[in-house]
């Protein structure tokens, strides 16, 4: 397999380093625009092909795969393009800039038979699947709620709000570690700076009465990662801010008394 990379800034590196060191990737083509940034990838990569054409690498009979970390903005146009010429697709999240351009893509994807994915790259860490093994189970029971908080100082985005910015993390989390279907979303933030809201507080209700809430923020003076989890057995909190036993569970549940007896939830 013979791979390209679009978009060599903040996220770029880690595509190429992960695809040069991946089992059956032939050649990793690099593409961007910035030539301080092409020069950067040759420096730490010399095994990379550098260019700037990026018509080439979404073009090239040469080229199987794509990977594309660019602005938000780009990623519907250069997507469609890639599919339409044959090639898979890894698009940085979020995916597109509305959800109309999701579904073109996936309708599109299908439609050519191309495999088209999104970068949530909590759902293949080690915790993240611990805890779905650990609701699937049935170690934790029913669940209750599931809370997260994402918060930090900046890094402010220029052209996607914070929720599309980082509760894309959770949300994929809490998609995939449980198996209902929301019924409803609401989401409220505001914007302090430019234009684009900088925090956020986001409700899902699913058909069997679970609740998920989401905070995140730019504008926190600590950096936050963490999930909670609460079951009728058990709870489970997840933080990714620890470099060791990132996922604690706690052997608590709620005790209901009442005239008839003590009767566990």
């Amino acid at each position: 397999m013979k791979v390209g990379v679009i978009g060599l800034g903040y996220w770029g590196p880690n595509l190429v380093r992960n695809f040069l060191s991946t089992p059956g990737v032939e050649r990793v083509y690099g593409c961007d625009l910035d030539e301080k940034r092409l020069a950067f990838i040759k420096s730490r990569f010399p095994a990379v092909e550098i260019t700037k054409d990026t018509d080439f690498v979404l073009r090239s009979a040469d080229i199987d795969a794509v990977a594309i970390a660019t602005p938000v903005a780009t990623h519907y146009p250069l997507a469609k393009k890639a599919i339409e010429n044959g090639k898979h697709v890894l698009v940085e999240k979020p995916l597109t800039a509305s959800v109309k351009e999701a579904e073109d893509l996936i309708n599109l994807a299908e439609k050519n038979k191309k495999v088209l994915m999104v970068d949530h790259t909590f759902i293949y860490t080690g915790a993240v699947r611990k805890i779905k093994e650990l609701i699937d189970n049935g170690e934790i029971g029913e669940i209750y709620y599931f809370d997260s908080v994402r918060i930090n100082l900046g890094l402010f985005q220029h052209d996607v709000n914070v929720i599309w910015d980082l509760a894309t993390h959770d949300v994929s989390i809490m998609d995939f570690v449980i198996n209902s279907r929301p019924v409803s979303v609401s989401a409220f933030g505001t914007s302090h700076y430019n234009g684009i809201e900088d925090i956020a507080y986001i409700n899902v209700n699913f058909d069997n009465g679970i609740i998920a809430h989401f905070h995140v923020s730019w504008l926190a003076p600590v950096k936050v990662r963490r999930i909670l989890i609460s079951g009728t057995k058990k709870m489970i909190i997840y933080d990714d801010t620890e470099p060791s036993e990132k996922v604690k569970i706690y052997d608590k549940g709620v005790v209901v008394t009442s005239q008839e007896g003590i009767h566990r939830l």
